[in-house]
């Protein structure tokens, strides 16, 4: 897992854009038009996008059109999944003892609590 994904990302701006560019690849100036943004910021959030690996563009006539990639967003996945069995043992962990701690809190209650 690549750091560098994640401090891209990190960046408000930069997260927009990849948000935007989840429903299909778009110009510079579209994306600056969109998100409100001038032109010359969004060129530099995409180059650190692109330098991270999360963006890949390419020359049509006069506009340079920009396309997320695949490859980072796999991985993040994968990273995530990671986590799921260690979630998994904490959860059914919290699942034994509240079911612990409500059959001895009934067990143990006074009549009149009940």
């Amino acid at each position: 897992m690549q750091a560098t994904v994640f401090e891209a990302l990190g960046e408000p701006s930069r997260l927009r854009i990849v948000e935007l560019l989840r429903a299909g690849p778009q110009s510079v100036g579209d994306i600056a038009e969109t998100l409100g943004i001038r032109q010359p910021q969004v060129s530099k959030h995409l180059r650190v996008l692109n330098e991270s690996g999360i963006v890949a563009g390419e020359a049509r006539a006069r506009r340079r059109i920009y396309h997320l990639e695949v490859a980072p967003f796999e991985e993040i996945g994968r990273w995530a999944e990671s986590f799921e069995r260690l979630w998994e043992i904490r959860l059914d962990s919290l699942g034994r003892y509240l079911d612990s701690v409500t059959r001895e809190g009934t067990l143990d209650e006074p009549e009149e609590d009940r």
